[in-house]
C-alpha cells in the first residue's frame, strides 16, 4: 500500500453549532477578514473589526473593553504624526488629516462594537502574534502609526499574561452578553518581520494561552486554522506570492472544515442551497430571451422565495432581483 502524499486534519466537531440567523462578531489579524467574506456571503449577520485589524491578544481585549464599557475617545486621547490625526488603540484606516473626522469615526466604531456585542451570538477571535509593542515602555499599542522604532519597546507575552487578560474582558462578556460563545483561533499567517524563530516562539506562546482558556471556559471553543495550514496542508503552493499568507485555495480549504466542525446540520444543508443560487447567479447568459433561461429564472427566482419564507432573516434581495 502506497503512502499518502499528505496527512489530512479533521477537527473536532463543537458541541454548540452554529445555526441559520446567529450573529456573528470577528476581530483579530488580517486572516479574520477571510472568514468574514465567507459568513457574510452566505447572509449571516456579521461585523468585522470595528476597530480595524488587530494582531496581538492584548490590543484585542482593550478593543472589547470599550465596547463593552462604551467609552469614548476625546480630543486628548489622539495624536498628529505626518499631518494624520490617530489613536494607539485603532487601525490607520480610522485616522484623518481632519481631527473631528478621526474622532467621529473612532467613536462610531466604538458604537458599532458597543451595539453588536450584545446581540451577538458569537465572537470569534483571530489571534496573530504574542509581541506586543510598548510606547515608551507603558502603553500597548495596535498600530506603530509610523512613529520612529526607538519609541517603543518590543514585548513577548506570556501564557499567563495573555489568560489574565482574557479572564478579564471574558466576566465583562458574561455579564453584558450571557449567551455569548467565543470561539478563539490561532492565524496561520506567519509574522517573519519578527524573525522565523521568533515567530514560532509568538505563535507557541497563543498555542499554549489558548489551550489553557477552552480548558478552563466551557463557552469558549477553539477552532485550528493555524494547524489546518501549517501541519494539514504543509506546502507553498497554498500560499500567495509573499510566502506569508495563505491563498484563496487555502482559505477554501479552512472554511470548509469551519463548517464542518462548527455548524449544525441543517445550516450546512442551506449553505449548499445558497451556494447553488450563487453559481446561478454567476452563470454567464447567451440568450436571456429563450425558453431555456425563462425556465431557469423561474426554477431560481422560486428557490430564492421558498428560501426565504424558510429564514426571513436571510436577506435575499439581490439574488431575486437578479433573477427578476
Amino acid at each position: 500500500m502506497s503512502s499518502p502524499f499528505r496527512l489530512e486534519f479533521e477537527p473536532k466537531p463543537f458541541d454548540k453549532k452554529i445555526q441559520i440567523g446567529h450573529q456573528m462578531m470577528l476581530m483579530g489579524s488580517c486572516f479574520t477578514e477571510h472568514i468574514h467574506q465567507r459568513l457574510e456571503s452566505y447572509k449571516f449577520p456579521c461585523l468585522q473589526n470595528p476597530h480595524g485589524i488587530l494582531f496581538n491578544p492584548i490590543s484585542i481585549f482593550t478593543s472589547l473593553h470599550q465596547y463593552l464599557d462604551e467609552s469614548t475617545i476625546g480630543p486628548d486621547d489622539i495624536f498628529e504624526v505626518q499631518g494624520i490625526w490617530r489613536n494607539w488603540n485603532f487601525h490607520s484606516s480610522l485616522s484623518s488629516a481632519d481631527k473631528s473626522t478621526a474622532l467621529s469615526s473612532m467613536n462610531d466604531a466604538i458604537q458599532q462594537g458597543a451595539s453588536f456585542i450584545k446581540k451577538a451570538n458569537w465572537l470569534i477571535l483571530t489571534l496573530g502574534s504574542a509581541f506586543v509593542y510598548y510606547h515608551k515602555n507603558e502603553i500597548p499599542v495596535s498600530n506603530c502609526h509610523k512613529v520612529p522604532v526607538t519609541e517603543f519597546t518590543k514585548k513577548l507575552l506570556t501564557p499567563e499574561n495573555i489568560i489574565l487578560a482574557f479572564e478579564q474582558v471574558y466576566q465583562k462578556l458574561r455579564h453584558v452578553n450571557p449567551s455569548l460563545k467565543v470561539i478563539l483561533t490561532i492565524s496561520p499567517v506567519r509574522h517573519l518581520r519578527d524573525g522565523f524563530i521568533e515567530n514560532n516562539r509568538s505563535k507557541a506562546v497563543l498555542i499554549n494561552a489558548v489551550d489553557q482558556i477552552c480548558t478552563q471556559q466551557e463557552d469558549v471553543l477553539y477552532f485550528p486554522s493555524y494547524e489546518l495550514i501549517i501541519d494539514d496542508l504543509r506546502d507553498y503552493r497554498f500560499y500567495a506570492e509573499d510566502m506569508v499568507h495563505p491563498n484563496y485555495l487555502a482559505t477554501k480549504y479552512v472554511w470548509t472544515k469551519f463548517v464542518q466542525t462548527a455548524f449544525e446540520g441543517s445550516a450546512k444543508e442551506v449553505l449548499k442551497e445558497l451556494e447553488d443560487i450563487k453559481n446561478a447567479y454567476q452563470h454567464k447568459v447567451l440568450h436571456p430571451d429563450s425558453s431555456e433561461y425563462q425556465t431557469f429564472r423561474t426554477k431560481y427566482r422560486k428557490k430564492i422565495i421558498e428560501l426565504s419564507e424558510r429564514f426571513p432573516q436571510m436577506d435575499l434581495q439581490n439574488e431575486l432581483l437578479h433573477f427578476s
